[in-house]
């Protein structure tokens, strides 16, 4: 009686610690208010918060449509269509962790413009306009990533050039892609400051947090199986890109603490199809753009060129 009593109190200790696990690290409130035009938290982002409201005013100010898809698992996902030229090539852009795409891609509509490409911008699920309450790092978010594709082809014609395009988070989703059987009409991808794996960043995150990566990174998986219902171990973006076939441009800042840039060095390694990677000194997380537009721009158009 004794031993079972102890037993039922150990997998109760373990199931608690792993829920509070998976809602720290996977679920999003619904009912959360995004400010109109808030800048990411951190004093790196300070030094370009007047350009970052800027673009996103004019984003938001820019003549636009707005598309819906229902996702695998019957969610309402959300997108923005910004068009520079009818027939260009489009970027099909996923934003970061906890983001959305009105904020974390806004300097990327006018990238994509300066360089004579239309815009498609993402709410993934579980942020911005998109519904849902759970992030899974990519396991599911590529699979909204194919439908994407496919609505993206079948609306603006079959012979549509995509180049998929991620920051952070959405950098790792759109390197998972590249292990798919993706359509002819995926010519690219652009993937900026990527982690290697969800196992690799919430490990690193676990160490700054002064924990013991075991075993706290399984009562975080064991979150994500229970209540997510999803494999966290399945992001892998570095074995994802053993497979590609489509040319890939990693760009990383070198001043990156978020996700470090020997992620992106470690993806490129691996990486089979054509490939390109571009650090972009001192430039902390998200913002290489920022720091280097000139640069940014120059090997973005020779690399496609």
């Amino acid at each position: 009686m004794i031993i079972l009593l102890i037993a039922i109190s150990l997998l109760l200790i373990v199931t608690v610690i792993s829920y509070l696990c998976f809602r720290v690290a996977f679920y999003t409130d619904r009912k959360e208010v995004y400010e109109e035009y808030s800048i990411p938290d951190g004093k790196i982002y300070e030094p370009y918060r007047d350009i970052m409201i800027k673009w996103m005013k004019e984003i938001k100010g820019s003549e636009k449509e707005i598309f819906t898809i229902k996702s695998f698992d019957g969610l309402n996902l959300t997108a923005r269509y910004y068009e520079c030229e009818k027939g260009a090539p489009i970027e099909l852009m996923l934003h970061g962790y906890r983001g959305n795409a009105q904020r974390d891609l806004c300097g990327g509509v006018q990238r994509c413009f300066s360089l004579g490409r239309n815009a498609f911008i993402v709410d993934m699920r579980a942020c911005g306009d998109s519904e849902g309450h759970i992030i899974t790092f990519g396991v599911n978010e590529v699979r909204d990533c194919l439908d994407w594709i496919d609505f993206i082809i079948n609306h603006f014609g079959e012979n549509t050039k995509i180049i998929l395009t991620g920051i952070s988070m959405g950098a790792s989703t759109v390197l998972l892609a590249t292990k798919e059987d993706l359509p002819k009409n995926v010519i690219g991808v652009l993937a900026d400051c990527g982690f290697s794996s969800a196992q690799a960043i919430i490990k690193k995150t676990i160490k700054e947090m002064k924990l013991p990566v075991f075993p706290s990174y399984q009562f975080v998986r064991l979150g994500a199986l229970l209540f997510g219902h999803f494999n966290i171990d399945k992001s892998k973006s570095d074995e994802a890109v053993k497979n590609a076939t489509v040319p890939i441009i990693y760009f990383h800042g070198t001043g990156d603490d978020f996700v470090p840039h020997y992620m992106s060095e470690l993806c490129y390694k691996e990486t089979a199809s054509r490939k390109k990677l571009v650090l972009i000194d001192g430039a902390g997380h998200g913002l290489s753009f920022l720091k280097d537009q000139d640069k940014y721009l120059t090997e973005l158009s020779d690399f496609f060129d």
